[in-house]
């Protein structure tokens, strides 16, 4: 029997640089495409969770005749905070959902624009803003 031997394949620096350059170069395309993606998918989120509140407080306002003041908030939706007899929530389940970029929806009744106005300011936590920054509310 007669051994046979094995050519072993090696890639050269050169090569390896090529195929580094190559990955960074596709990495620099797709990545602002996917980041834009991302920021609209929050813009999104932010507006579903809007409407998803305001259908919750339609639904506190059936049951307690009023809109909850703004000194109560939104937390009246998961917890009686005031031992009322009309209460029959909790109105959103398991809790009040944050924004998409981790602040607290802002919700002041009587509001300036409606019945009640509800809020987000976006990824910089701060009012007015442009882009990803801008302010999501229910008035709008």
């Amino acid at each position: 029997m007669k051994k046979r031997k094995l050519k072993v394949v090696r890639f050269t620096l050169i090569e390896i640089v090529v195929v580094i350059v190559i990955l960074v170069m596709l990495a620099s395309i797709a990545t602002p495409l996917y980041m834009r993606h991302i920021s609209s998918a929050r813009i999104s989120t932010a507006a579903t969770q809007i409407k998803l509140l305001e259908q919750s407080l339609m639904d506190f306002k059936l049951d307690m005749g009023k809109y909850p003041d703004t000194a109560d908030g939104l937390r009246v939706l998961v917890e009686n905070i005031n031992q009322e007899e009309k209460w029959k929530g909790p109105y959103i389940k398991p809790n009040v959902p944050k924004d998409p970029w981790g602040n607290e929806y802002n919700y002041v009744c009587p509001g300036e624009h409606g019945e009640f106005d509800l809020s987000s300011y976006g990824a910089d936590g701060q009012p007015d803003g442009e882009g990803e920054d801008a302010d999501i509310t229910n008035w709008k």
